[in-house]
Order: structure tokens, then C-alpha cells, then sequence
């Protein structure tokens, strides 16, 4: 029995620690024109947000133009990780 107990209790901080969120694997955020958000993670790899603060699918390779007049060219699509960046800041909404 002391045995399940402990497996149980080391696979739930194992998995704890898997979801753990770190807001510094953001490198840079963009404004775009459309009022849209484009989010680079550290890796190069980008997730963007709609003007009214969803997540947004895009697809790799997707030319996206800048508020400042520069051109973007989507790199991945990390969707998962911006939604739960998001509900992490917002208290799990």
C-alpha cells in the first residue's frame, strides 16, 4: 500500500512539474497591424492573439505585416503554449 502511495505521489509532482508555466520562454511580442499580437517564443517558434485577446490560428509560412511596416513570416504554431500562458496569467479562466 506505502508503495502505490508513493509512486502516486511522485508521478503527480512529476507531472506538476511538467505543467509548470514560465512566462521567460518569451523572447518578443509584436504588435501587428490588424491590432492582432504575435508572441516569439525562444525558440523562434510564434503563436499570435486577435485583437480581442484570442488565440489565433496561423499557418506556418503565413507573411504577416508589422504596426511599424515590417513583414513577419510565421514560424510554427504554438497554440497550445500562448492559451496556456494566458489562462495561467488570468488565474486558470
Amino acid at each position: 500500500m506505502f508503495k502505490r502511495i508513493a509512486f502516486g505521489l511522485v508521478c503527480a509532482v512529476a507531472a506538476a512539474g511538467a505543467l509548470a508555466v514560465d512566462l521567460t520562454h518569451v523572447d518578443k511580442v509584436i504588435a501587428m497591424k490588424d491590432g492582432s499580437t504575435l508572441y516569439i517564443f525562444k525558440d523562434g517558434k510564434m503563436a499570435m492573439e486577435d485583437k480581442l485577446g484570442r488565440t489565433t490560428l496561423m499557418k506556418p509560412g503565413h507573411v504577416m505585416d508589422t504596426k511599424d511596416g515590417k513583414q513577419v513570416i510565421m514560424i510554427g504554431n504554438e497554440l497550445a503554449h500562448l492559451d496556456w500562458i494566458r489562462k495561467s496569467e488570468l488565474g486558470g479562466k
